[in-house]
């Protein structure tokens, strides 16, 4: 054999050699994927809390006086400015727990809160809609959604659905007094690091 052959089927053999070799190694175990580390929540429960109150004026004139973004500051009596964009245009933020407006119509606009590194995202938003019921009366409905298995149990969960209810039907009833041309009480004595 001549030592041109015997060197092919040299490197012949390496090439099968190492390609049954590779066959019979095992290849590498698929790593876990990583645990979430961001605010995601594994089994939310979540909870819609629907309110509404009459109103003595057209759905128009309610929308005039109450639909602005930021005029959660006036019938909710707290602080409120727009910190990005422009009050009323999709994107705009407001200081009220750095809410985003996302969506809007002629007499509505729905809210979220913003995802936070410093607790789990609870999915929380809001719509604050005016729906006319004759030529002369309306109603504002308010809705509340947001995911609340984050908190200890259902003792927990119960508590801040009643203060959640209480805020809001607070503010309908100073939206209502406003939109039909009173004037506010002065408000409640709020908590440390109460919000909405």
């Amino acid at each position: 054999m001549s030592l041109t052959k015997i060197s092919a089927c040299s490197a012949l053999a390496i090439v099968c050699i190492t390609g049954a070799a590779a066959a019979q190694t095992p290849a590498p175990a698929a790593q876990a994927p990583a645990a979430p580390s961001g605010p995601a929540v594994a089994s939310p429960t979540y909870v819609s809390i629907p309110l509404e109150i009459a109103v003595s004026r057209s759905a128009a004139e309610t929308w005039k006086r109450i639909g602005k973004f930021c005029d959660i500051g006036e019938w909710l009596q707290i602080a409120c400015t727009i910190t990005s964009g422009k009050d009323g245009e999709f994107g705009a933020v407001r200081s009220v727990a750095g809410e985003v407006l996302v969506g809007k119509t002629e007499l509505s606009y729905t809210y979220t809160q913003t995802v936070r590194n410093d607790r789990p995202y609870n999915l929380y938003h809001g719509t604050l809609e005016v729906r006319p019921v004759t030529a002369t009366t309306s109603k504002i409905v308010y809705t509340i959604f947001f995911d609340n298995s984050m908190l200890a149990d259902d003792a927990a969960r119960d508590a801040d659905k009643a203060r959640r209810t209480a805020t809001f039907t607070r503010a309908l009833q100073n939206m209502k007094t406003l939109a039909e041309g009173g004037t506010l009480p002065p408000p409640p004595a709020r908590g440390r690091g109460a919000q909405p």
